[in-house]
């Protein structure tokens, strides 16, 4: 339970095992203790006691009328209010979770570092030895074939197929990634205490209306780098990519939880009032977004003209294919953030309390450097082997991380939580699967920027004819 935000647990029965039987007795508590300690008007700690002597017996399965009682007794105490979270951030921050922390993040930086330093050297070398090759081939041999990553250069910055539906991704993606900074930014300053649990859907909803703003410009100025031609479309696009998805989920499971009579169900009001901001904030933010991307009119910057004819991708193995490639891409960056994951879920589905944001913070950098690099590497792989499309491979790669997430998130259903039923499954993995996409949205932007910079980059410093 909760009361006044501090958290409280109990039994709500117990089984009364009998040696000789075999069998055992179910016994439900009928009476609830609480003992309330306060300072002045406020409240500093409750604890919660039943007593066994007063259960009734519910072994058979049958209704059983039973009266419940509760009693309180309030006590004063010295603790200044500010200090009533102590109890709870200790629990959390015990030396041994701290080390395990500190473990996992260590072992993030080390991969970090031996995946950087390894992708430095390699693209480095490989890339000195490219462009030493290419600049003597210009002297000597113009008349043999040509092979390598140079020699698409002509189709290297042919637009995406779908451009509509990929600037929107990348609209999208800029703005969670937004929505995740701030968060965090919030999160270090201290403004979500533990079991402050409001706040920070509170701070989620009203950081998503205020950033959708990013997503209306990002979107729209890229599309028209792309040159595409009905950018209201787009635009309409990049307000439902993640809200429209998310909306129908949570139409489905307030619904669900509205049939369970459960108090995970919104009140009506609430409701109405997320609808108003969606309404008044969110559009109105992504369609000025929009229309000053529109306005920005910037070029797309090809440092080298594209053909008129593709030119044929020739055939490839299968482990060069998509699906591979992205579960190559997925694998570094979850094994990186896969230690952190535990302890956030044993926090929003357990009743674990998590209050090392600024650990998390750490985790979440390592994630998006990780996933950068790791995309760079698989698209430069890609272009050796004369594969000109590496957009859409960019993207996919890059949010493949969300897909291992969703792996991770049936694994923690049968093996790690206690779950079961409908209500309690559709919850998890309705919330779950926008999470994922979520994660997919954003890391899908994040490895297509970074893959954009590197294209860029390596075809600047040849010379295309």
């Amino acid at each position: 339970m909760y009361y006044d935000d501090l958290p409280l647990w109990g039994f709500l029965g117990k089984l009364d095992r009998n040696k000789e039987h075999g069998g055992g007795k179910c016994l439900l508590f009928k009476h609830i203790h609480f003992d309330i300690m306060y300072n002045n008007d406020r409240v500093i700690e409750i604890n919660v006691q039943t007593d066994p002597n007063v259960a009734v017996d519910i072994t058979e399965d049958k209704e059983v009328p039973v009266e419940f009682s509760y009693s309180v007794t309030w006590k004063k105490t010295d603790i200044p209010f500010e200090k009533r979270m102590e109890k709870y951030s200790k629990s959390s921050s015990m030396p041994q979770h701290l080390e395990i922390h500190w473990f996992s993040i260590i072992n993030s930086c080390v991969t970090v570092l031996l995946l950087t330093g390894f992708l430095a050297t390699i693209l480095m070398r490989v890339l000195k030895n490219d462009f030493i090759k290419y600049s003597h081939e210009d002297e000597s041999l113009e008349d043999q074939e040509e092979t390598g990553w140079k020699y698409i250069h002509g189709d290297v910055f042919r637009f995406p197929q779908q451009k509509s539906l990929f600037a929107a991704i990348i609209g999208s993606g800029s703005q969670l990634l937004a929505l995740a900074i701030f968060i965090f930014l919030l999160a270090i300053v201290g403004v979500f205490y533990p079991y402050n649990r409001g706040a920070l859907f509170t701070a989620l909803v009203v950081i998503y209306a205020l950033t959708s703003g990013i997503a209306g410009y990002t979107a729209t100025s890229f599309y028209l780098q792309l040159e595409g031609t009905n950018w209201v479309r787009n635009l309409i696009l990049t307000g439902c990519l993640f809200c429209g998805p998310l909306f129908l989920t949570f139409s489905f499971l307030n619904t669900v939880a509205i049939a369970y009579s459960a108090t995970a169900a919104l009140p009506f009001g609430t409701i109405i009032v997320i609808i108003l901001i969606w309404a008044l904030v969110t559009s109105p933010l992504l369609v000025l977004g929009g229309i000053a991307g529109k306005n920005s009119n910037t070029e797309f910057q090809a440092p080298c003209r594209t053909t008129k004819y593709p030119r044929e991708i020739p055939q490839m193995p299968w482990y060069r294919s998509t699906i591979p490639q992205m579960a190559m891409a997925g694998f570094l960056p979850f094994s990186a953030i896969y230690i952190e994951l535990y302890y956030i879920f044993a926090s929003i589905w357990g009743h674990k309390i998590y209050t090392i944001y600024s650990i998390l913070f750490i985790v979440f950098i390592i994630l998006i450097i990780v996933t950068a690099f790791v995309t760079v590497a698989l698209t430069y792989f890609q272009l050796a082997v004369e594969d000109h499309k590496w957009w859409w491979r960019s993207v996919l790669c890059g949010g493949s991380t969300g897909i291992f997430i969703f792996f991770y998130c049936i694994y923690y259903y049968h093996a790690r939580s206690d779950m079961s039923g409908f209500m309690q499954t559709s919850f998890f993995f309705g919330y779950m699967t926008c999470v994922c996409y979520g994660f997919f949205l954003m890391l899908g932007t994040v490895g297509f920027r970074a893959s954009l910079l590197f294209v860029r980059h390596i075809y600047r410093s040849i010379k295309c004819e």
